[in-house]
């Protein structure tokens, strides 16, 4: 065992990172303990064709404040998502090209795709900031998922799968397995469905120059020998004198802890009586979206050169969103994901088949030149025994159950992590904005 400090982080994902970052800076002592051999968690480098990519989160957005702070505080630039050209969209069999931000769809269903965006901005108005479980409606929306309340409320077929199109493309889950009201909590927490589904001005309008993980790499580096890796936590003790953290690199004893993991991950830490009831069933029934992430670099965008972006959203394909991803003097790159349900059966094949059809699904979108990768890279989320998939979502009936229990401190238990945040859940910010929070709570607890 340690010397005792005031506080003990649990994850070294970007929650954590600035959760320990604010409290040194408030001149408390930490430790940060972190499963993995490296700091970011489901922000992750890797590199292809001589060049780094970002196997995890990376895109910046408007309003993303707190981590465009902290790029530039460590002299990071950002440069735009390149979005000229046609979007490809193919929808349940239904392949059409449209320029800008308004998809190619029969009238009736433009129609009603308005009339649904006003219907979505209207309801998302009605959720408390912070307990949605308290909104009008929570009760009735909370007992449907997004694909049922699609079958019952909207008309045309194209809808309701463009509907569909907005968790798993957000968070790598199907319609049919998140609640209706949890839905409306992302639009809310995110800044509608502008802001989740558009390029300029919204969630990916920007990237960063040599990978958003240096942004953990540099908070790490501040942090110095604090952090501890290859330290899984198992267990937490907690008593009425500070708490135990105990891991494979030893026991760590402090006043408080925060637990900066996704809700599914903290069901692997063995907490005894120290949590409530609400906050064991939340975590026992709050799984993680399911996401691959690849790469396919070639020698040059020939996309643009035939009018594409390099965008893609599809319902109906091996991947479900594609974009560009090239950077000054490197490979072209185009990302894609495979999410959902489609993750999963993917994640059971051999790696070869799985590139196999990737590279087919683009050839199919774009032109055989498709066929040309010098490069291609992958990263299963699934597969990574510390993510375990995407982001965390909620089935029907956890919100307004169970919901209160994401936050609410047990104790000397603090929770962080971005499925945490009030604002920006899913997304760096919102993990940025999770760690502060947690930080002021250890430090109000304390009194100091």
């Amino acid at each position: 065992m340690t010397g005792r400090t005031n506080a003990v982080v649990i994850g070294a994902g970007f929650a954590g990172l600035k959760a320990a970052t604010d409290l040194v800076a408030r001149g408390k002592s930490v430790v940060v303990v972190e499963a993995r051999e490296r700091v970011g968690g489901r922000v992750e480098a890797g590199e292809l064709c001589g060049q780094v990519i970002d196997r995890g989160a990376q895109w910046i957005g408007p309003g993303h404040d707190m981590l465009l702070a902290e790029a530039r505080r460590f002299g990071m630039e950002t440069y735009l998502q390149y979005a000229q050209g046609k979007t490809i969209l193919s929808l349940d069999g239904r392949k059409t090209e449209f320029k800008g931000n308004i998809p190619k769809m029969g009238l009736v269903s433009l129609i009603e795709l308005a009339m649904l965006q006003s219907r979505w901005n209207k309801e998302m108005k009605t959720l408390p900031r912070g307990a949605p479980w308290n909104a009008p409606k929570a009760k009735e929306w909370d007992s449907q998922t997004l694909a049922s309340w699609a079958r019952k409320n909207l008309s045309t077929k194209t809808t309701r799968a463009f509907a569909g199109l907005v968790p798993k493309g957000a968070y790598g889950a199907e319609a049919s397995g998140v609640s209706y009201l949890w839905m409306i909590e992302m639009l809310r927490s995110n800044g509608g469905l502008d802001y989740l589904m558009n390029v300029e001005g919204g969630a990916v309008d920007a990237k960063f120059k040599g990978g958003a993980h240096q942004i953990a790499r540099r908070l790490a580096e501040e942090l110095g020998d604090r952090i501890v890796l290859s330290a899984p936590a198992r267990a937490v003790i907690q008593d009425e004198s500070g708490v135990v953290v105990v891991t494979d690199k030893g026991r760590f004893e402090a006043d408080d802890v925060i637990v900066a993991l996704p809700p599914a991950l903290c069901q692997r830490i063995d907490f005894g009586t120290g949590i409530s009831a609400k906050r064991v069933a939340l975590q026992q029934r709050m799984p993680q979206g399911a996401a691959i992430k690849v790469h396919a670099a070639y020698k040059e965008p020939f996309w643009r050169r035939k009018g594409y972006s390099g965008q893609i959203a599809t319902n109906d394909r091996t991947l479900g969103i594609t974009m560009e991803d090239t950077q000054e003097n490197a490979a072209p790159l185009l990302i894609g994901f495979i999410e959902g349900a489609k993750a999963y059966e993917f994640s059971a094949m051999g790696a070869n088949e799985r590139r196999a059809k990737v590279i087919d699904c683009l050839a199919d979108m774009f032109g055989p030149e498709a066929n040309d990768v010098i490069g291609y890279a992958e990263k299963d989320w699934l597969a990574d025994e510390w993510a375990q998939g995407y982001v965390g979502v909620m089935p029907p009936g956890l919100l307004t159950a169970f919901g209160e229990a994401l936050r609410d401190p047990c104790g000397r238990i603090h929770w962080a992590g971005s499925e945490t945040a009030e604002h920006w859940y899913g997304y760096m910010e919102g993990a940025l904005m999770s760690g502060k929070r947690a930080a002021e709570e250890v430090i109000s607890r304390s009194g100091a």
